[in-house]
This record gives structure tokens, sequence and C-alpha cells, in this order.
């Protein structure tokens, strides 16, 4: 009996949670799963990555990702304005980690972060 309660239960907290995510909400999610951004840093060189993939990677901190999902929730930011914070944030990180990684190694390394930051000179 319960076990049948149980698979009844199940399904019908299914069926209530597909009505209880509101279009609205499902659509937030949606954009930022198929708004892609192009990068030119880190693990995600050369690929067309998701905001929801940035937002979600490790260079974004939890703190950052619940503030940006939050105000985007609400209205306050947009989604380009998600994109654009979330891809400079990601940009930023991979920035520093490569200043790290040249300063820890040869100046070869230095020589080819000065190269890759003059190919993509940097917007005022």
């Amino acid at each position: 009996l319960t076990v049948v309660k149980t698979s009844n239960k199940d399904t019908v907290s299914t069926a209530e949670e597909k009505d209880a995510n509101s279009p609205k909400e499902e659509s937030w999610k949606t954009a930022l799963k198929t708004t892609a951004v192009d990068m030119e840093v880190g693990e995600f060189q050369g690929h067309k990555v998701s905001v929801w993939d940035l937002l979600h990677s490790k260079y974004i901190p939890e703190e950052n990702r619940k503030e940006i999902l939050e105000l985007y929730q609400a209205g306050v930011l947009t989604l380009d304005q998600v994109k654009t914070v979330v891809s400079t944030i990601v940009t930023k990180a991979e920035a520093a980690r490569a200043e790290q990684l040249a300063n820890a190694s040869s100046p070869r390394a230095e020589s080819t972060v000065a190269e890759a930051e003059h190919t993509h000179p940097q917007e005022d």
C-alpha cells in the first residue's frame, strides 16, 4: 500500500512541478542556456559557450552566480547585461590566471601572454 501511495505521490508531484514552473521561469532559464557567447580565453577558447555554462563554470564564484541569477530573475539585469557581466568575469579570471602562470614560469610564457593581449586589444 505504501509503495502504491509513494508512486502516486511521485506522479502527482511531478505533474505539480511542471505546473508550478511558470512559463516565465522556464523562459529565463532557456534564454541563458540558448544564448551563446564567443569566448577567447581559457578552456572555452574558440568555442561558443552558453551563458548558463559560463555562469556555472569554475570561473564564477557561487555567491556571484547566485547574485547574478537573482538580479536577472528580478528583471534588474537584462540578458545582454548578464552575458556581458559573465563573460567579463570569465575573461578577467582567466587573464589573472594566465598572469600568475606567466609570473611563475619562464619569460617565454610572459611573451606569449603579451602577444595574446596584443592580438585582442582592450576596448575602452
